[in-house]
């Protein structure tokens, strides 16, 4: 089931608790993707409150929204990059993306799997995907006054699983969202601490997020490969030249 596209805004941009839980996930993609100089980026799903720090520099930047979501335009202030489209349909050309981010596409979608091939047909030779996933452990995952609180939460086990089902390679995983789900002053107080502290725990651990990096395999054709002869091909047509005489 996916979230309207307002809640998520009023979340990601309205909302105290949504700024932080956007800067703790920011922070962690940008540890491990620092930049993105002439590269073509996509975000599915509502990934736009992370992609801002790759305007300048990448070659394109595309969000992909799908249509039981809804669209926004973004960003605000400069030419619109959102686009709305079918879940497991993206207007986007046969291995061009060089990045990829899903937030609030993975767990909500209706078809993973068909999603999941689709993230394998648009990311290219040496592109990387981003899975950003509520923690099925975590606290964030049972509260639904936050988009976490939707949708179908993984362990990173099941969600590794997942991606090598589809030909895909995990090769990093990182945790994020430690502070609490919470928009007390307390917690808000207490926040960056939280942060901070997470991100030396253990990724098994992981707070109310989890992130997998992935890239993307080629398989060889399975099982062993028989060649037919020429010399066994034409004999499929033996006794057409000659057809022998049939008794009346």
């Amino acid at each position: 089931m996916h979230l309207d596209v307002q809640d998520l805004r009023n979340f990601y941009y309205r909302s105290a608790l949504g700024r932080a839980a956007q800067k703790s996930l920011r922070d962690r993609m940008l540890e491990l993707w620092p930049e993105a100089k002439g590269q073509t980026v996509v975000g599915f799903g509502f990934a736009a409150p992370l992609l801002r720090p790759y305007l300048k520099d990448a070659r394109r930047v595309v969000t992909l929204m799908p249509g039981p979501q809804g669209v926004m335009p973004w960003p605000a202030g400069m030419p619109n990059t959102s686009v709305l489209t079918a879940e497991t349909m993206w207007p986007i050309e046969t291995g061009h993306v060089d990045k990829l981010v899903l937030l609030h596409g993975l767990e909500t979608s209706e078809h993973p799997s068909e999603l999941l091939e689709e993230c394998w047909r648009v990311l290219g030779p040496g592109g990387r995907a981003l899975f950003i996933v509520p923690n099925r452990a975590g606290f964030w995952a049972r509260r639904d006054i936050t988009p976490f609180g939707y949708g179908r939460p993984y362990s990173p086990g099941q969600l590794e699983t997942q991606l090598r089902k589809h030909q895909f390679l995990p090769e990093r995983q990182i945790g994020a969202l430690y502070q609490m789900p919470s928009g007390k002053r307390i917690w808000m107080q207490s926040a960056g601490l939280m942060e901070r502290v997470g991100r030396h725990m253990p990724t098994m651990m992981a707070g109310g997020a989890f992130m997998v990096e992935a890239t993307k395999l080629v398989y060889p054709p399975k099982g062993r490969v028989e060649r037919s002869t020429a010399r066994r091909a034409i004999d499929v047509l033996e006794g057409i030249a000659e057809p022998k005489a049939k008794p009346i």
